[in-house]
């Protein structure tokens, strides 16, 4: 049975499970504070496949409240689901559905063949029950929906999956919109979201304040790792997303929030080290070869370390202080409203291994590119940057 403290109307509890893998401050056994030795491959193993296809019991929220396998069903065929960013993992295909879809003689048009790819657990980050007659009788969502994309290989939107990177192509408040429970003014806060953005604090705060879906990978030996640092383990943001957006059958309680939900018994808990140990596996993506500078880049590491003071925050072999600090609202020069509803009220340095894939940049997506970012830090701190600095400076982030 479950006890929610902070009653919410229908409209702000409906969310999906994107915002941000990250971690808080929670008793290790409520937040499954994985143990102090190296998690074994098994259970790094076990890790991947909760990542990848365990709901939680979402079903519960999705199926039954959402009626989300009534409108997949009915009326989402695969180009309209890869135009709100769904993803499919090729990898999981017969050989013979991958030729036909190479061949074009699959109907993507067809809300049947999307029900097809759910029954044979192919879209990334979905998980249906389909039954003898095709029809979709459970539906859940898991944490591959916003922290996974895949490669393209065989056609956009369809490949091999890559874990841990943000799925800036997914729109989760046009997938939520579509639900038949929301009133007009609820489908217009969802669909004002847009692609790659996520408010995981709307269903409790009600604000509408989205933030772009961050990376899950690159978190290794890295405390803080929210936005606003709200945390110490990875498993306490996994802990918020799976019981409060992706409405898993789990308890979380974090009394600066004011949330405290007991749901028996817990199927979100006893997963947490495993999926912890995953997450923390993910390395960081490598350059593609021949994209950046290499010797503009060495100019701009000199320009990081030196002028540009970017060191002085992004220190270290994970480029961030998040360890030791976090930062009042005003030393970075982003809107602050976000970090309000939060429960530190301020803002942890982001690392930057691997910032080269994924644009926009700050945690509202407000800069599109690095060389904005970089003039908006030069303007804010007075760096007094040239052009060809500024310049320098991006190759040697893209070569992070």
């Amino acid at each position: 049975m479950a006890t929610i403290s902070r009653a919410a109307p229908i409209g702000a509890r409906l969310a999906v499970r994107c915002g941000f893998v990250a971690a808080v401050i929670l008793a290790p056994l409520a937040c499954g504070e994985s143990s102090p030795t190296r998690p074994s491959p098994q259970e790094i193993a076990s890790g991947k496949q909760i990542f990848r296809f365990d709901t939680y019991g979402d079903e519960k929220f999705w199926t039954d409240t959402l009626h989300m396998n009534t409108v997949i069903q009915n009326n989402v065929d695969p180009t309209t689901a890869f135009a709100v960013g769904l993803k499919v993992d090729a990898d999981t295909l017969p050989a013979a559905v991958l030729q036909a879809i190479q061949a074009g003689q699959v109907d993507l048009h067809s809300p049947a063949t999307t029900v097809l790819l759910l029954k044979l657990g192919a879209v990334v980050g979905v998980k249906a029950t389909v039954d003898s007659n095709n029809n979709i009788t459970r539906l859940g969502i898991t944490c591959a929906l916003c922290h996974s994309t895949v490669d393209n290989r065989i056609a956009p939107g369809i490949g091999s999956r890559l874990d841990g990177w943000p799925n800036r192509d997914l729109n989760p408040g046009a997938i939520i919109a579509l639900s038949p429970a929301l009133s007009a003014a609820q489908r217009a806060v969802y669909n004002s979201w847009g692609a790659g953005k996520y408010d995981p604090r709307f269903n409790f705060d009600g604000q509408n304040g989205p933030t772009v879906i961050p990376p899950a990978y690159g978190l290794a030996g890295i405390h803080s790792v929210t936005f606003t640092g709200d945390g110490q383990q990875v498993a306490y943001w996994n802990q918020y997303v799976a019981v409060t957006q992706m409405h898993g059958l789990g308890s979380f309680s974090d009394p600066r929030l004011g949330i405290n939900i007991v749901q028996s018994p817990d199927s979100v808990a006893p997963k947490l080290p495993a999926l912890q140990a995953y997450q923390l596996s993910l390395a960081a993506p490598a350059p593609p070869a021949g994209s950046f500078d290499a010797t503009a880049a060495a100019r701009g590491k000199q320009i990081f370390d030196g002028q540009g003071k970017c060191s002085t925050c992004h220190a270290g072999p994970t480029f961030t202080d998040a360890n030791e600090r976090l930062h009042q609202l005003s030393e970075i020069p982003t809107d602050s409203a976000y970090a309000l509803r939060t429960a530190t009220k301020m803002w942890r340095t982001s690392p930057l291994r691997g910032v080269w894939q994924h644009p926009p940049y700050f945690h509202d997506g407000s800069a599109a590119t690095l060389l904005d970012v970089v003039n908006r830090y030069d303007s804010a701190k007075g760096l007094s940057l040239s052009d060809q600095q500024k310049a320098d400076l991006v190759q040697y982030l893209l070569s992070l």
